[in-house]
């Protein structure tokens, strides 16, 4: 529902001024012709003691441009002596731009810290992780230093988080030329990863199935970004990369919100795969570029394959302008929208609403903290993040990261403590997009353990019983051995301490199936059918005994779904 016209005007006019200079943005990985945020002050730093890039001044130009186009300033310099308290104070973010070695002072780093502490931006390009090794504050602050890399050659990127301004604009995958850094260790326990490199496709990288590239992270006060791109003088043309240091700079400098709390195990339930949605009452959502948009309704798409009780769900949202939707849960199963909101809760997408009807309001029952809304909520044309935590019947409410609602349930009409979730399509006009819907469950299941059962009463086998990443997963009689013992926790099937996963997160068919270190990765998450199948939600596909085979050592692929005996499952 919408607010009176006075109210949704006001709030237009606040939320909805660079609603086109941002969508701009968003939706092509560019940078916009104008300015859209309150002026503020950048410095560049690209001192260098060891290896120095010829790609700096390439970078230093670039980030003056994007200065020009987008409200900012740039002063650029490689004097240490400019890491004092009074003059970073002036600047809202300070870009490490391919520095190396040891280049600020005891003096200097202490004042850098506390400029972070304070509330300052840090970006880190490219060999910011190939600097001041013996500065533990710096360390945590990029999130991981540099170990090794191949020679320049193409990869694959693969982008968890698009919903981040610094990577919105990018697809699913993107495909470049860069020299790509190992790391020393996986930030991912600590930061927000946006994108990691699949090593399978080229050579030379050290961190197997699980390799950041791209993250942010909240810290001490401050928030940093980092990415391991940048070191070609042709990375800085491409629109993408650009697009990608702006989004950076802008998070650092506080123009854009981001939840970039560390993030793992969760289930993915759509990144681009409706497989278990089902379309209740009039209208619908297209889906593309794993991007569901809505249209028409009053409607809802929601997960019908099963219910949920004590999670963290989170989903990426935008509205390009004054539009209308909201998240439904804890209803029970139905086709009828109308009756999923009488018997179970909304949580408000609209920021142009009353108190009670706004973002991050519980629909009709509690408004949102407003103030805080107001500080976590990017205008329309850029994407936002929710976290809807339930436990029992407790709903918390996170908008990018921040806590905007606090509800409890005491409605017995109502319960929050178990049901089904879905998505609004509000009606003709109203088009919001939703990205990347996740899932983690934080009770209402007990892991179970046993064999998984398979074509010929066959077992789910971890190739020689060994648990080094990689190891093939394949049929073979039972035996009842440690390697046929699969536990069931969550959407994640775990043997020997690690998980089965599809090798390199990948989506087509005949993709192998492998034992690996759990990472909560989409690649390592399984959802039971009505029918028997297991499916993989990030491809869409079914776990398959390759062939039609019950032969030992059949290696078990992902394929196609087509409710064949090689595809039907008993789990424990």
């Amino acid at each position: 529902m919408r607010g009176t016209p006075t109210v949704r005007h006001l709030m237009r006019r606040v939320l909805g001024v660079t609603a086109a200079v941002l969508l701009a943005v968003a939706g092509t990985g560019g940078t916009p012709a104008n300015a859209a945020d309150t002026p503020y002050d950048v410095l560049v730093f690209s001192k260098t003691a060891g290896f120095r890039h010829d790609a700096i001044p390439a970078g230093i130009q670039l980030i003056r441009d994007l200065g020009a186009a987008n409200s900012f300033t740039v002063t650029a310099t490689e004097d240490a002596t400019q890491f004092t308290a009074a003059n970073l104070a002036r600047f809202e973010a300070v870009v490490f731009l391919n520095t190396t070695g040891d280049v600020l002072n005891a003096t200097q780093q202490t004042a850098f810290e506390n400029y972070i502490r304070a509330g300052g931006g840090y970006v880190g390009v490219h060999a910011a992780s190939d600097t001041e090794y013996d500065w533990p504050f710096y360390g945590e602050l990029v999130g991981a230093y540099f170990a090794s890399h191949p020679a320049i050659q193409q990869a694959t990127v693969r982008v968890e988080n698009r919903a981040h301004a610094a990577t919105a604009g990018q697809g699913p995958t993107a495909v470049r030329t860069d020299e790509w850094y190992n790391f020393r260790t996986n930030p991912r326990s600590s930061a927000r990863v946006l994108s990691a490199l699949d090593e399978s496709t080229y050579s030379g990288g050290t961190m197997g199935g699980d390799h950041p590239h791209t993250w942010c992270k909240p810290y001490q006060g401050g928030r940093s970004f980092y990415t391991g791109s940048g070191h070609t003088q042709s990375s800085y043309t491409e629109a993408g990369f650009r697009a990608l240091i702006l989004g950076g700079i802008r998070y650092a400098a506080n123009r854009t919100k981001a939840d970039c709390r560390p993030e793992t195990g969760y289930t993915a339930l759509y990144n681009g795969s409706t497989s278990g949605w089902s379309q209740a009452g009039p209208g619908g959502f297209g889906n593309s570029d794993a991007t569901l948009t809505s249209s028409g309704g009053l409607g809802m798409l929601w997960y019908s394959t099963r219910e949920f009780r004590s999670y963290s769900l989170k989903l990426d949202w935008m509205m390009p302008g004054d539009d209308n939707s909201g998240v439904l849960i804890g209803f029970p199963a139905g086709s009828d929208p109308n009756a999923a909101m009488a018997n179970g809760y909304e949580v408000q997408i609209d920021a142009t609403d009353t108190p009670d009807r706004t973002t991050g309001a519980v629909y009709g029952f509690k408004s949102a903290d407003v103030t805080a809304r107001d500080a976590a909520l990017n205008p329309p044309g850029e994407w936002n993040t929710f976290e809807l935590l339930v436990e029992g019947e407790r709903l918390q409410v996170f908008l990018n990261g921040v806590k905007v609602n606090d509800f409890t349930n005491t409605d017995p009409v109502r319960s929050l403590a178990s049901g089904h979730i879905g998505i609004q399509n509000h009606g003709t006009g109203d088009d919001v997009s939703f990205r990347n819907i996740r899932i983690k469950e934080s009770g209402g299941t007990v892991p179970r353990t046993g064999p998984i059962t398979g074509a010929g009463g066959k077992c789910a086998d971890v190739s020689g019983a060994s648990s080094t990443d990689g190891t093939k997963i394949q049929l073979w009689r039972c035996t009842g051995s440690t390697n046929q013992r699969w536990t069931v926790e969550g959407n994640t099937l775990r043997a020997l301490g690690k998980c089965m996963g599809v090798a390199g997160g990948a989506t087509a068919n005949g993709a192998l199936i492998q034992l690996s270190t759990c990472t909560g990765s989409g690649g390592q998450t399984w959802t039971p059918a009505a029918n028997g199948s297991l499916v993989n939600p990030q491809s869409g596909k079914c776990l398959d005994a390759n062939g039609a085979s019950s032969a030992d050592g059949t290696q078990l692929i992902i394929w196609t779904c087509h409710g064949g005996t090689n595809q039907r499952w008993t789990l424990p």
